[in-house]
């Protein structure tokens, strides 16, 4: 590793002038200070204060003495669209120890969790964004010749926004990222981009600086990248599903694998475990890996105007089957390695992906929660039960019922509730924490249903 001495001139030569020291808080935003480049030692040291009172989920009052940033030194990176300025991302601490309800504290708590067990998690994210315009009370697609009612992979709404998309394309690369695809999703102006995985906490680090790369970029061109999950009723919402996987720290193996699997899945004891903790904790762990009130209107069996809206609504998993909540994606060996050594079985991309998370989250949080319920099913060894390969959409209540397939939280509240009625949630973020994401989660719901929709006023104002 550079010494903060190599990384300061690495960063001048460059030419930056300037540094974020960068946390993200409760709500998945990012906040900073700039800091000039001739303070970088000070800064790294954690001369910058927060004041926590000032913000959500910090659990600090006025008379409290400020939060110090950490950034990593490891983890500083130049912004490829503001090359005089890099970001810094960091822990926050209180007193020189790491203060609980910080995000990223919260996320290594369950990295060091795991590192006992002798494992690292490895995370994969699909980025899906929609690209709007907002004219008062209405949003449209930023290319209103986008207007096919099935967009999915469509080559023209592609190449129409190619300009954009070669430029983000290009810094995520710039930032060793290394994009596999990118692609026009099913919705218009909607698109999703695919780059490798890494440690979660690196791949943390770039969904974060992914939201504010995308934010920044569109806003040049006069639109907005919205992260929110549905904001059109008529057309799919946008995901950000996590793939993830578990490496043994000793050999850097992938051991989520296993070619004599009897289910048929390719996945090892250890990667069904998993798979059985995450769907015991699904509602509480959706909450937060869906966590806003609009989440749930992406959560609906039918709606869109392509039919089923392809987002997970049962708590249950199977093999490359996208209409459960978690799934073994179908690996290639003939693409990713040699298929004869491997029986159609390659072990190191073996995964499971989780389909019920939304690019509203705070990853730190969501990627928490989510090795939390999977730890808890590797350590009490949870089974899973056999994967299912029917249509889950076509089940009727009845067979649902029959095969005690159970459904994710309908609404924010529901999910909220869940939340706080699984022990999880507080064993992961501390008890301040989930006590202050409970309270801000009813509030918001509470805020939306006690607002009188123009839907309500065109159905009832003159009606009775």
């Amino acid at each position: 590793m550079a010494s903060i001495d190599e990384i300061k001139r690495g960063l001048i030569e460059k030419g930056v002038r300037h540094c974020l020291a960068s946390y993200t808080d409760m709500h998945g935003v990012s906040k900073a200070k700039a800091v000039p480049i001739d303070h970088f030692e000070r800064m790294i040291r954690g001369s910058e204060l927060f004041t926590g009172a000032a913000l959500d989920g910090l659990g600090q009052g006025p008379h409290d003495d400020e939060l110090s940033l950490h950034p990593d030194p490891n983890a500083v990176v130049q912004l490829p669209w503001r090359p005089n300025v890099a970001w810094a991302p960091g822990r926050l601490m209180y007193h020189n120890k790491p203060w609980p309800m910080c995000s990223r504290n919260v996320l290594q708590r369950q990295i060091d969790r795991a590192a006992k067990l002798g494992l690292r998690f490895n995370l994969g994210i699909e980025c899906e964004i929609f690209l709007v315009t907002r004219e008062g009370d209405k949003v449209k697609p930023t290319n209103p010749l986008d207007v096919l009612p099935k967009a999915a992979y469509d080559a023209i709404g592609l190449l129409e926004n190619m300009d954009w998309l070669d430029e983000v394309v290009g810094h995520m690369n710039h930032l060793g990222w290394e994009v596999h695809s990118f692609d026009h999703e099913d919705a218009n102006s909607q698109y999703e981009f695919d780059f490798a995985y890494s440690d979660v906490m690196t791949m943390a680090d770039r969904y974060t600086l992914f939201r504010m790369m995308m934010k920044e970029s569109a806003r040049a061109y006069g639109w907005e990248a919205t992260f929110m999950p549905k904001p059109y009723a008529d057309r799919t919402g946008s995901g950000a599903h996590f793939n993830m996987s578990f490496e043994s720290l000793e050999t850097g193996e992938n051991v989520m694998g296993d070619e004599s699997d009897p289910r048929g899945c390719g996945l090892s004891k250890l990667g069904y475990h998993f798979l059985g903790g995450v769907l015991k904790h699904a509602p509480a762990v959706v909450a937060v890996t869906c966590p806003i009130v609009n989440s749930y209107k992406r959560l609906i069996k039918t709606g869109s105007m392509t039919g089923f809206t392809w987002a997970p609504i049962f708590i249950s998993y199977g093999g490359n089957n996208r209409t459960h909540m978690l799934r073994i994606p179908m690996t290639r060996p003939e693409i990713e390695g040699d298929a004869s050594e491997h029986q159609g079985v390659y072990l190191s991309s073996r995964r499971v992906e989780c389909r019920a998370v939304d690019p509203a989250m705070n990853v730190y949080l969501a990627a928490a929660m989510m090795l939390a319920a999977g730890l808890d099913g590797i350590e009490n060894e949870i089974d899973p039960g056999d994967p299912r390969s029917e249509n889950m959409y076509l089940l009727s209540q009845e067979e649902l019922d029959e095969r005690d397939v159970k459904v994710l939280p309908r609404t924010l509240l529901e999910a909220t509730e869940a939340f706080d009625a699984d022990d999880l949630g507080r064993e992961v973020m501390g008890e301040d924490l989930a006590r202050s994401w409970v309270q801000l989660k009813q509030r918001e719901w509470w805020d939306f249903h006690n607002t009188v929709s123009t839907w309500e006023l065109d159905h009832y104002l003159t009606k009775f």
